[in-house]
């Protein structure tokens, strides 16, 4: 998948994925009592789940980037000896 594949389903996909999570969260709070009687933990639950995918798609984007920098860096000093 080339970068222009991956960045049109990143700008349409996004939002989209986005209002399912919003809808099911929605249908959530009006089909369940559980969840209408402890709104904390769904709350928690409805934060933490979009917080915990961010972080882990951030930190694998990171070390990906700190990985291909290191290996740059290391061909850079191989050429100045």
């Amino acid at each position: 998948m080339d970068k222009d594949t991956k960045f049109i389903l990143l700008v349409l996909g996004l939002p989209v994925v986005g209002l399912l999570y919003c809808g099911g969260i929605i249908a959530l709070l009006m089909n369940s009592p559980f969840a209408r009687n402890h709104p904390l933990i769904i709350g928690f639950f409805v934060m933490f789940v979009p917080f915990t995918t961010a972080a882990f798609i951030w930190i694998k984007a990171s070390a990906k980037a700190y990985k291909k920098n290191s290996i740059m860096m290391k061909s850079q000093e191989l050429q100045k000896d």
